[in-house]
């Protein structure tokens, strides 16, 4: 019950309600009728002994009305009449005593009684009014109906605005940051949607502001390392200009990285996918690597898959350089098949599992360059390219694979 929404809650509540009462009228209607039945079956047994048991005193005219008046009973004196009830009515039952037989039947709601005794053949017809509370019954329904109907009804009207609050946090949660929540009124629907509706415009502002610090920040940061970078070159010492070169280069890529969860966070990046070849994906990521050709083995057939390439390119740079850093022989391995991707490396097994290095700033060492923010990467790229990132140890190799 946990896990279903309030209005199939509702509706359950209501439905079960609607069978109960519909249950409980059956119930009651058929008790009601055996209960009149047998009331019935009473009452012209009582007939049936008084007539029969008089009848063979051979009454009078003035005796038998006395007796129709007493048990509210009408004397059917037209033969085609008689005749007509014998042969269409319904028998309902019958009654043989020593001086007689009672024979009780019903045609268009009426009963009567035909009784047989001594020379005497009286059709009866009872004139009492019919005990059966059928109606009362179909009216406390129809009152009781129409009572949950309205409760119902009403319930789902006051909670309608429940249900586009919903579509619109949905819209928020995927990304959608202009959604705006319209009056709900001054009840607790209409205090939440007004609440959010705050939170959303605060929580915007909040991000335009990080958005733009974080782009007059690396702006500012780009122009320095650049100028740094010429001047680097004019150094004459080699090692120190090497060593000024990496270290500029370290901070761009740091920016770049910067850059890139900016927009991942932010859900800034729009996907160009393209049908490529992964050997061009691979040639990309190393560009992006700027490392030795002979530490990056490829073993795979190549193959066109429907990607980003610029994305999916970074992806594999971050795999290849995050196996180049912790392998044991400076080398990452790339295999290949157009069903999955697997980046390994020979090296000790992570400690942690892999939901722990696709969090910003998780890192296996502390000793390693960067600030943790490549697996996070990756993940966060497959996830918008909808593919599947796995991690396993085998074979002394840990093995990142990309399902396809």
């Amino acid at each position: 019950m946990k896990n279903i929404s309030i209005i199939t809650f509702i509706n359950t509540i209501f439905i079960i309600a609607f069978v109960g009462l519909l249950s409980t009228f059956i119930l009651f209607t058929n008790w009601e009728k055996q209960r009149y039945f047998t009331y019935e079956k009473q009452r012209y047994s009582l007939i049936a002994d008084a007539f029969l048991s008089g009848l063979q005193f051979l009454p009078g005219e003035y005796q038998l009305q006395r007796l129709y008046k007493h048990f509210n009973v009408q004397n059917i004196k037209k033969q085609d009449q008689k005749l007509d009830i014998l042969k269409y009515a319904k028998l309902l039952f019958i009654k043989n005593t020593i001086f007689g037989r009672v024979r009780v039947y019903t045609k268009r709601k009426n009963r009567f009684i035909y009784i047989q005794s001594l020379g005497y053949n009286l059709m009866l017809k009872d004139l009492k009014p019919k005990k059966y509370n059928r109606e009362i019954a179909l009216l406390l329904l129809a009152l009781i109906s129409g009572i949950l109907t309205f409760i119902y009804t009403t319930l789902r009207r006051k909670l309608y605005p429940l249900k586009i609050l919903d579509k619109e946090v949905q819209k928020f949660a995927n990304g959608n940051l202009d959604v705006h929540m319209g009056k709900y009124g001054n009840d607790e629907i209409g205090k939440i949607a007004t609440t959010f509706d705050k939170a959303i415009k605060a929580i915007k502002e909040q991000m335009e502001s990080k958005n733009l610090f974080m782009r007059n920040m690396m702006h500012e940061l780009k122009t320095p390392i650049t100028k740094g970078r010429i001047l680097a070159e004019s150094i004459d010492d080699f090692e120190d200009k090497e060593l000024l070169i990496r270290s500029f280069e370290r901070m761009n890529e740091i920016i770049t990285e910067l850059a890139q969860v900016e927009k991942l966070t932010s859900k800034n990046i729009t996907l160009n996918p393209q049908i490529t070849s992964f050997d061009s994906i691979v040639e990309k990521a190393k560009t992006l690597l700027l490392c030795q050709e002979e530490r990056i083995i490829k073993r795979y057939s190549n193959f066109r898959l429907t990607v980003d390439p610029d994305h999916f390119g970074i992806v594999l740079k971050n795999l290849i350089d995050n196996a180049l850093k912790f392998s044991t022989d400076n080398k990452a391995l790339v295999k290949a098949t157009p069903k999955k991707i697997e980046i390994l490396s020979k090296g000790q097994q992570m400690q942690h599992p892999l939901s722990y290095y696709t969090e910003p700033f998780s890192q296996e060492e502390k000793n390693h360059s960067g600030f943790g923010l490549g697996l996070y990467i990756v993940k966060s790229i497959l996830n918008i390219h909808h593919k599947k990132f796995d991690y396993h140890y085998e074979d002394g190799y840990n093995v990142f694979e990309i399902v396809l």
